[in-house]
């Protein structure tokens, strides 16, 4: 469901938009916020509302780990994107959950014309780190 009004998005977005993602600005292109559901150490399992604003989305990037890990992710409001390298990109609505395998080349973000967020989910695993990549680019993006 595209969203582009703020105040209209923040009314279907149940966990909250929480703050600027400060911490990771510079893996992403526009603005986000993160809003955590669990206290980090608190919880096995580490769950946040991502918010994007449109036209935002993070780098590629990779979710490392030597067994178990990768990510969940449960769309919950506005309309996205997600894409693994090597394949066509995803549409994502509310109610989309994707899983991403442990090293796996892929990013998410915002449509052009839509606020998005989704709930994301560090899998447990181990020997787990996440490496950032290279933008998606404005003219990839683009022709979406």
């Amino acid at each position: 469901m595209k969203i582009t009004d703020k105040q209209e998005f923040e009314k279907q977005n149940i966990f909250g938009t929480g703050n600027p993602n400060a911490a990771f600005a510079q893996y992403f292109i526009g603005n986000s916020f993160l809003n955590p559901l669990t206290e980090i150490n608190k919880s096995p399992i580490f769950l946040a509302n991502l918010t994007f604003e449109p036209k935002c989305r993070n780098n590629w990037h990779i979710h490392h780990s030597t067994s178990g890990g990768g990510q969940i992710l449960v769309c919950v409001a506005g309309s996205g994107w997600y894409q693994e390298e090597g394949k066509d990109a995803v549409s994502l609505e509310p109610g989309s959950v994707i899983v991403i395998p442990a090293n796996v080349k892929h990013w998410h973000g915002a449509k052009a014309d839509s606020w998005f967020s989704h709930i994301a989910i560090e899998v447990p695993g181990e020997n787990c780190s996440n490496e950032w990549l290279e933008a998606v680019s404005d003219e990839y993006y683009s022709k979406l």
